[in-house]
């Protein structure tokens, strides 16, 4: 770290005023020591700069910083330039020759949010609600143009600025007939005043629902108290209830055992990660690695088509790949692996003998927009097929919906993976990126995030990739193993 460059973090500081009480190299040495020795805390950090040696050796004489100094270094200072630093370092393990730059290994977990865990604000029911309120709105603004002789109306796109605007009338009306506002038991309100406090009322609802609607940002749900936080299944149920809890989607890439990126996601669903996370990975570390290695539960059309366009070798596992290997899926007369295909008529052939013909293509968007086309196989006749009830719940006739590019793209990974470099990268991603997992987790007992928002998130799994890089080098370097990058399948070496 004493070769890293630190003039962003120390842009960071104003040029006016008082010089920081601890060099801000120092801090940021403290702060990535103290998360490789699973210290989070900056009141657990304080104790450990005035009692450690070790942390007495980094500060180097100057005076240990209290907790409200380290606090406000890492969240304010350390914030923009903590992420340059860290891929600093990873470029410096690439040009030690630690890295080998062959394949990546990707995968992700989820990390609870400290958030509370009951402050979650539904989409559904958000929606729900505003379109009730609507109603009474319409009725409300109804008689309000008969009592008034107005011609106000309220429209779903504009409600916002209508309801102020009607506000604005009533409460002007108010001020010109001079009405007094009354409140409590025995009080007649006057019509100026009920229609007045009743539009207010709306108003402020619906700029509540318009906040809701901002803070989902594309998802189904967000916390209150960490509005960048989405609530989660998390894999250490201990109440075995399927829980809900607020969350984030951490995650990393692993070459050589050392993490060389890491980001944070909103999205429950590891898919809608891969794309987004390898241009970060392509753009920080200024390489492109000539594959990837993941688990089924990055695998989609989108992005194979995203790898092959970047000319990368995709080694991910499909979806069904266990189901294949089990007997009752190779008995299941239903699945398309079980019938047979003609090349040349493009059609399938079902249990009975009967063929399956192309019906229609149809187009399907992705979440994020990805445009795939669908073939459509339709029976040519299964009344009275005597295995109906087993291959299909439709009352007509049975029909397949096939992406052909999506199995054509499936079939070249699921090739990929087989050979002996696949089985090879495969065995090595479950050692090495969920090996990393396992020491972040359970080794260091980073279980819940300390900070709140995406930024200050991100923040943090940057700090402890730093320790954890650190602990590897030094781990590898005792151990005389620098310069080794995959582990040997059994048998081979």
């Amino acid at each position: 770290m004493e070769e890293l460059d630190y003039s962003l973090l120390y842009q960071a500081y104003s040029a006016k005023g008082r010089n920081p009480a601890v060099d801000p190299k120092t801090m940021c040495k403290i702060l990535a020591y103290a998360y490789s020795q699973n210290i989070y805390s900056s009141r657990k950090i304080e104790t450990a700069c005035r009692r450690d040696i070790n942390f007495m050796w980094l500060l180097a004489g100057q005076k240990a910083p209290d907790h409200s100094t380290i606090a406000r270094f890492r969240t304010g200072f350390l914030a923009e330039a903590c992420e340059n630093l860290f891929y600093q370092m990873v470029k410096r393990l690439g040009q030690a020759d630690e890295l080998s730059k062959e394949t990546v290994f990707i995968d992700g977990t989820k990390l609870e949010a400290c958030a509370n865990r009951y402050t979650f604000v539904w989409k559904k029911s958000v929606g729900k609600w505003e379109e009730k309120m609507f109603q009474k709105i319409q009725e409300a603004v109804h008689l309000l143009n008969h009592e008034y002789l107005q011609t106000f109306s309220v429209s779903v796109e504009t409600r916002t600025q209508d309801l102020q605007k009607i506000s604005r009338f009533l409460e002007e009306k108010c001020r010109t007939d001079g009405t007094v506002f009354v409140n409590g038991r025995g009080r007649r309100k006057s019509k100026n005043q009920r229609y007045a406090e009743l539009f207010r009322s709306f108003l402020e609802r619906q700029r509540n629902y318009d906040w809701h609607t901002a803070s989902f940002q594309g998802r189904n749900n967000y916390c209150k108290t960490d509005p960048d936080a989405t609530f989660m299944h998390m894999k250490d149920d201990h109440m075995r209830n399927a829980q809900l809890k607020p969350g984030y989607n951490v995650q990393i890439a692993v070459d050589s055992e050392y993490i060389v990126a890491a980001d944070i996601f909103q999205d429950r669903n590891d898919v809608w990660t891969l794309i987004p996370f390898l241009k970060t990975m392509e753009e920080k570390l200024g390489l492109r690695y000539p594959s990837v290695t993941a688990d089924s539960g990055y695998e989609s059309e989108e992005g194979y088509s995203f790898l092959r366009e970047n000319r990368q070798k995709p080694y991910i596992k499909p979806q069904s790949y266990e189901k294949w290997k089990k007997r009752s899926f190779k008995k299941d007369i239903s699945k398309r692996e079980n019938m047979g295909y003609d090349e040349k008529a493009d059609t399938y052939t079902c249990h009975a003998g009967k063929s399956l013909f192309p019906l229609f293509i149809k187009k399907q968007k992705s979440k994020s927009g990805y445009e795939s086309e669908v073939t459509v196989y339709e029976c040519e006749d299964c009344s009275g097929c005597p295995y109906k009830e087993k291959c299909t719940k439709a009352k007509g006739n049975k029909r397949l919906y096939i992406s052909k590019s999506f199995l054509e793209k499936r079939q070249e990974s699921y090739e990929n993976i087989l050979s002996e470099t696949g089985i090879k990268y495969r065995m090595n991603r479950s050692i090495q990126v969920e090996g990393a997992f396992g020491v972040l987790k359970n080794d260091y007992g980073f279980q819940r995030f300390l900070l709140r928002g995406k930024t200050k998130v991100k923040l943090e799994i940057l700090l402890l990739c730093i320790g954890y890089n650190i602990n590897k080098l030094h781990e590898k370097i005792q151990k005389e193993r620098t310069g080794s990058h995959l582990f040997a399948v059994k048998g081979t070496a």
